[in-house]
């Protein structure tokens, strides 16, 4: 059967809630048993990155306020600013429409990308070239 959870929620009133729990339960996690996570600055609106959350990562993230992800290539947790001091405090977790994504509005302390940029989108598609539009802080 269809989970239909969230497409249920379209019709919700404002303010209306559900418990965190049952909303978790109800994410659309991959395969791998994760889903996307954008990060956003909550100020400027500027968007940083992109990584992957499981379950345990959003919990951590949600009880700590510290963004925690996972990291595909190493197996294993990657809070955010661990060794880099580029730490992300959460301001506010959202979830998308249907379940599928989620975006983490951040207070950013340094670059977000690990080249030392500002964000992790500095790659700019020009018609038939990809331009690099920033530079390292």
């Amino acid at each position: 059967m269809k989970n239909t959870f969230y497409y249920d929620l379209e019709s919700a009133k404002i303010g209306s809630s559900v418990e965190l729990s049952h909303a978790l339960d109800n994410l659309k996690y991959n395969d791998d048993g994760l889903i996307p996570a954008i990060a956003q600055q909550k100020d400027t609106g500027e968007v940083l990155m992109m990584a992957w959350m499981n379950r345990a990562s959003i919990e951590e993230t949600l009880k700590t306020g510290q963004v925690c992800y996972w990291s595909r290539s190493r197996q294993t947790y990657w809070r955010k600013g661990e060794s880099s001091g580029h730490v992300q405090k959460l301001v506010e977790m959202r979830i998308d429409c249907d379940g599928d994504t989620l975006l983490c509005l951040v207070n950013q302390k340094g670059p977000a990308c690990h080249t030392e940029r500002s964000n992790c989108f500095y790659h700019s598609v020009d018609g038939d070239q990809v331009k690099v539009i920033a530079e390292p802080n």
